[in-house]
């Protein structure tokens, strides 16, 4: 009984810490949306198609990056847990608080994509400094749909040969 008490504490604790960031996310939103009223370079509705895909393009990219990117593991790490197992250190889930949160927002693309999409959309708003990042981004993602198809162009053409060898 009280270890179910105890877990069910953990789990209160861990929706606390999401509601926590959810309503900090949101104060983002908002705080941004007042900013971009004011101080925006483009309006929402000047935005073209070409802007559009643009920001899409560099928002998939920012995710790739900091999702599953070793460039970026050392970030991600710092949010996670080490444990011994049979003499091999592996990297865990905090088991709450709010790295947890953190952790969890930082292993899963779609919930990283709306904190993602957020910040490509507010900085190509307020500045055009954000362009080139923004553009290298995009370019990127682009690159790595090509890389992608490539990859699964020889899977297939070597799978296709095995079959017709066999």
């Amino acid at each position: 009984m009280e270890t179910s008490f105890l877990f069910m504490i953990r789990i209160t604790n861990q929706y606390l810490w999401n509601f926590v960031f959810a309503v900090f996310f949101i104060g983002l939103v908002t705080m941004a949306a007042i900013i971009l009223e004011t101080e925006a370079r483009l309006s929402y509705a000047e935005l073209t198609l070409i802007d559009i895909v643009l920001m899409s393009l560099a928002t998939y990219r920012l995710i790739r990056l900091v999702i599953n990117d070793v460039g970026t593991k050392f970030f991600r790490e710092q949010f996670w847990d080490t444990k011994e197992s049979r003499g091999k250190i592996i990297l865990v889930k905090p088991s709450g608080g709010p790295r947890r949160a953190i952790a969890d927002v930082l292993s899963c693309c779609w919930c990283f994509g709306i904190w993602a999409a957020a910040m490509i959309i507010f900085f190509y708003l307020l500045t055009p400094y954000a362009q080139l990042p923004i553009l290298i981004l995009a370019i990127a993602g682009v690159g790595t749909w090509f890389q992608q198809l490539a990859a699964l162009t020889g899977w297939k053409a070597e799978q296709t040969k095995n079959e017709v060898a066999d």
